[in-house]
């Protein structure tokens, strides 16, 4: 195997593995053929091949005979978590195709906490919103986005936390958070707001490198993504792949040589009970 090879076969076995703890691939599902995801990769059969030996040894995928490859029936995260006695508020922010939504299901499903994902809560109505102002479904670059539909969209996700936090119910929300998480004063009023309503505020940042958010963005196959993909060496040159935000923070890893996203979930969530 070259060194492209073996970088391509753990990227698969990444990408299965983050579906498989996120949840998005339940226990006792079947996978696609081992031709299907070579396709859905475009790499040969010997790499997927590959990355499932790694997935069938951490025991979260099976192989039956003529049912094929199945998730594992006991490929859970675990039981939900006793929830503190003051709400948290975890943010989970990153560039398109990092990680946030699985990372932030890995984290409900351990934690037994809400998740808040913007996408899931306000893009059928942004993307109508767009449509109606003569845009299109795909603008996330327009003044037209960023200055009228984007302020709206993130207020939708920040008054679903405040309604749950004001429930007493913790909350993992996940966006790109890029204007956000690069503002002290966000954060400031943010924590402020958090705190004022008795809950915590922590932060995080998924970092990944563009050749992994590359292989996730092509995947998902979302209309809001094609104008990144048709340009995407100019738009990987705006991202800054080393930011962190300027508040006290966690940063968490989703390339291949990366520990896998449960695990630092886990971690993450320990953090907080010390």
């Amino acid at each position: 195997m070259d060194d492209g090879d073996e970088a391509r076969h753990r990227r698969i076995a990444r990408e299965i593995r983050n579906e498989i703890e996120s949840g998005r691939l339940r226990p006792g599902q079947k996978l696609p053929s081992t031709r299907a995801l070579a396709e859905q990769f475009g790499v040969s059969v010997a790499p997927v091949n590959d990355a499932m030996a790694i997935l069938e040894e951490e025991g979260l995928v099976i192989s039956r005979p003529r049912s094929g490859r199945l998730v594992s029936d006991t490929a859970t995260p675990g039981a939900p978590r006793p929830r503190r006695g003051r709400p948290q508020v975890i943010y989970v922010g990153g560039y398109a195709g990092s990680g946030k939504t699985e990372l932030g299901r890995i984290l409900a499903r351990l934690s037994g906490w809400a998740m808040l994902d913007k996408d899931t809560l306000t893009r059928s109505v942004v993307d109508a919103a767009l449509v109606q102002l003569g845009s299109t479904v795909s603008d996330r670059e327009s003044s037209l986005y960023l200055d009228v539909v984007r302020p709206a969209e993130y207020e939708c996700l920040a008054a679903a936390v405040r309604e749950n936090v004001s429930c007493g119910v913790s909350v993992i929300a996940t966006a790109p958070f890029i204007r956000e998480f690069s503002s002290e004063a966000w954060f400031r009023r943010t924590a402020v707001e958090l705190d004022t309503m008795g809950a915590d505020l922590e932060v995080v940042w998924i970092r990944c490198q563009p050749d992994s958010m590359y292989s996730y963005i092509t995947r998902r196959g979302a209309a809001r993504d094609s104008g990144k993909l048709a340009d995407w060496d100019t738009y990987v040159q705006g991202l800054d792949i080393a930011f962190e935000p300027p508040w006290q923070h966690k940063i968490v890893t989703n390339d291949p040589d990366s520990p896998p996203l449960r695990e630092q979930a886990q971690a993450l969530l320990k953090s907080l009970e010390d």
